[in-house]
């Protein structure tokens, strides 16, 4: 999302900047639920470092939100090719468990993504391939960047660290395959990479078991981020 291949328009940055961390007085972000009875469950208070730290990785330009958008926009625009649509279905699963932990602290947020109909998609499947390459390498670097605000929450800690192992491990993967492709990916190259990430998963599960971000169904609709594919399943 950053380069200008991302091509997040001057009207998203813009919002984005006029969003800021204020979402407190939105009061449009949860549902049902979510608020002071989430809160009052939490032994240990949220720091105003981890609250910016989780509503920068939903809502920052390098965030699900924005990933979310920019493959609608690519769908929008070039129909229903992978790997964007099988990894606009991990974002999704990205989003939600984001919001939990929103809800889960009380923290107002966005309820309806402000970058939808915002962003543009790039000129051809090829650019935006390589642009959404270079996405993934700035998503992880932002939940690198943010780890040290949530490392007193372990739960932060472990929904982070999946978010930014689907991008560095599957989204990323894909996103480059397809930009050495001519811009997609077959239904074939989908299927190697849901096994190729599968078996992956797999190897590691002793480690990445019982998330609480529920990361286990991602990569069955996506290739890399969920266990099939790019950041977003069979292939943020």
């Amino acid at each position: 999302m950053k380069k200008q291949t991302m091509i997040l328009t001057l009207a998203a940055g813009s919002l984005v900047l006029g969003l800021g961390f204020g979402f407190a007085q939105m009061g449009q972000g949860k549902g049902p639920g979510a608020g002071a009875g989430y809160a009052q469950v939490q032994t240990q208070p949220l720091s105003e470092e981890a609250k910016n730290a989780l509503l920068e990785a939903l809502t920052g330009p390098e965030g699900e939100y924005a990933a979310y958008a920019m493959y609608t926009a690519v769908i929008e625009k070039y129909g229903e090719v992978e790997p964007y649509v099988s990894i606009r279905k991990a974002e999704a699963k990205h989003i939600e468990a984001l919001k939990r932990q929103l809800d889960r602290y009380g923290v107002d947020y966005p309820a309806e993504n402000p970058y939808l109909g915002q962003v543009s998609a790039p000129e051809s499947l090829e650019d935006a391939a390589k642009a959404w390459a270079e996405g993934e390498v700035a998503n992880v670097a932002m939940y690198d960047r943010l780890m040290e605000a949530v490392k007193d929450y372990p739960n932060l800690v472990q929904v982070f660290d999946h978010l930014r192992a689907a991008s560095q491990e599957r989204h990323l993967p894909a996103f480059s395959l397809a930009a050495e492709n001519g811009g997609t990916l077959s239904p074939e190259q989908m299927q190697e990479l849901h096994d190729t990430f599968a078996s992956q998963r797999g190897q590691g599960q002793g480690n990445h078991g019982g998330q609480d971000c529920q990361q286990q169904g991602q990569g069955q609709g996506h290739g890399p981020h969920g266990g099939a594919g790019p950041r977003a399943g069979s292939g943020h």
